[in-house]
């Protein structure tokens, strides 16, 4: 990837739990040496019942989301029912595909949602390709840190309450470590209940005397 794009560097996570799921990700956006945005949302929604989180080229996330959402919502009117889960990481792993090979974008998702099989995560690569998760899986520069903290600290079974704080701790292993995580933290549960913002937080790295 060129310095001159504008890159989400990254720490993005998605956590499986026995209740639900977590999705958490920073917020800073680099290019080159510099830092462009500390203040950009990594977690968008694209459905009632789904999640991404975006890493790459900013211009190339924000476009394969547009089309992601347009297509869904005109898939579901047309079906009269909602994409599964596995029909949507299969859209967006086709959009990257065909996107590495035409332009050379370069982007990565995580998705995470529910549908009638239960609670999914996917692992969607730059190349296309599209690995289902069923524990935990981190995204971005800062992902060996995050996966540091899960290998020695993530349990099967674990509620989402506790994968909420074990987020937190992968997280912040990152930005304690890769510059190009930083500037705050979002962190979102989907659960029986739906999808919920639990965390939003901006950190002040304001140095004050």
């Amino acid at each position: 990837m060129e310095d001159k794009k504008l890159k989400t560097g990254t720490t993005t996570l998605a956590i499986v739990c026995k209740d639900g799921l977590v999705v958490a990700a920073d917020r800073r956006v680099t290019g080159g040496n510099l830092v462009f945005s500390k203040k950009f949302k990594k977690i968008m929604q694209i459905s009632d019942d789904h999640l991404v989180t975006v890493a790459g080229s900013v211009s190339d996330v924000q476009l394969t989301i547009k089309i992601v959402k347009a297509q869904i919502k005109l898939d579901e009117m047309r079906r009269g029912k909602k994409l599964t889960t596995k029909e949507i990481a299969n859209l967006m792993s086709g959009i990257n595909y065909s996107a590495l090979r035409s332009t050379f974008a370069i982007s990565s998702f995580i998705l995470a949602g529910k549908d009638d099989r239960g609670f999914q995560v996917y692992n969607i690569e730059p190349s296309g390709s599209v690995i289902e998760v069923d524990d935990y899986v981190g995204d971005g520069s800062g992902m060996m840190f995050a996966t540091g903290v899960f290998e020695s600290a993530y349990k099967e079974g674990i509620s989402v309450d506790e994968g909420i704080k074990l987020a937190v701790k992968a997280i912040n292993a990152s930005l304690q470590r890769d510059t190009a995580t930083g500037n705050g933290i979002d962190v979102y549960t989907i659960t029986g209940k739906g999808i919920k913002q639990v965390i939003d937080k901006e950190l002040d790295m304001t140095l004050k005397v």
